[in-house]
């Protein structure tokens, strides 16, 4: 028996959260915010990424290019029902976001569904830590380990949480250092 299983599901939590913070806006046009946007695709929901080019022409301007002009309509109703607050300009080909830069409320606001996010996430590794000492304490129980081992792998798993808890935190303060940069 070990720890390993349980530093997976911390490795985990943690890309988690960076995924989630890649599709938080941050002032630049990056195309991962529209991850979460879904398209009626002839009768079903498919991600934007699926019916269209999606490029970044300029630093706060993405432009998506559907592959059939007819769902132009479509990707404008979708962006406008997310929670992106920009409005798509459509020239008929193509549908273009602009970017507005942030206003001093906004990043603060990002910075605390950031910090949110970050406290979740510590909150799911802790619960990691719980379950994989009382799988350890089961198996001791059992006499499947001794107690000398208990202790060594709650030791263990410990250190993990410590670990994982610092790296989390590291991030949440670049991410926030990035929202906050001008």
């Amino acid at each position: 028996m070990n720890a390993k299983k349980y530093e997976d599901r911390m490795k985990k939590t943690i890309s988690v959260m960076e995924e989630e913070f890649l599709t938080i806006r941050v002032g630049r046009a990056n195309p991962r915010v529209l991850d979460r946007i879904t398209v009626n695709y002839y009768g079903s929901e498919v991600p934007l990424s699926q019916v269209g080019n999606i490029t970044v022409p300029e630093a706060r301007l993405l432009q998506i290019a559907p592959w059939e002009t007819n769902m132009l309509k479509e990707i404008e109703k979708a962006v406008q029902a997310s929670d992106l607050g920009i409005n798509p300009t459509n020239d008929g080909k193509v549908i273009r976001l602009v970017f507005p830069e942030l206003t001093e409320e906004r990043r603060k606001q990002l910075t605390k569904d950031i910090k949110k996010k970050g406290e979740d996430s510590k909150v799911a590794i802790r619960n990691i830590r719980r379950d994989g000492i009382d799988a350890f304490e089961k198996a001791q129980k059992k006499s499947e380990i001794t107690e000398d081992d208990l202790k060594q792998l709650e030791k263990e798993i410990q250190t993990l949480t410590d670990k994982y808890i610092t790296e989390l935190d590291k991030k949440v303060e670049m991410k926030n250092k990035e929202i906050m940069t001008v």
